[in-house]
């Protein structure tokens, strides 16, 4: 198992999309074995069906990560705030949470 994990990871140490491409094509192909467990083949299948977005991340090298995270972070404190109504509140308890607020802005709020 630790071999396919460093396989996975090594990846993204390549730079040529090409060879990214032949990578995954190779990796998946051996991961979808039927000697390996149920979730080791289901990996091969995601990185099948997924190797053009992969192989787009090596040409361009950019990710939406920050952005995902950003997302489930307002939506945890959504879930939190258990259906917060006030959209300025709600708003003050995102920027407090990301950590960077704008004090300037927040100096205006007065929370209701």
């Amino acid at each position: 198992m630790r071999n396919r994990q460093e396989a996975t990871r090594e990846l993204y140490a390549h730079r040529d999309p090409e060879l990214a491409q032949q990578w995954v094509d190779e990796l998946s192909a051996d991961m979808r074995d039927p000697s390996y467990p149920p979730e080791v083949q289901q990996l091969g299948r995601t990185l099948r069906t997924w190797r053009t977005q992969i192989a787009a991340w090596h040409q361009a090298q950019v990710t939406n990560g920050p952005t995902e995270s950003m997302n489930n972070l307002i939506k945890r404190i959504k879930r939190v705030a258990f259906g917060m109504t006030n959209f300025t509140n709600w708003r003050t308890r995102v920027l407090l949470y990301a950590g960077r607020p704008n004090w300037t802005r927040l100096a205006t709020v007065t929370p209701a």
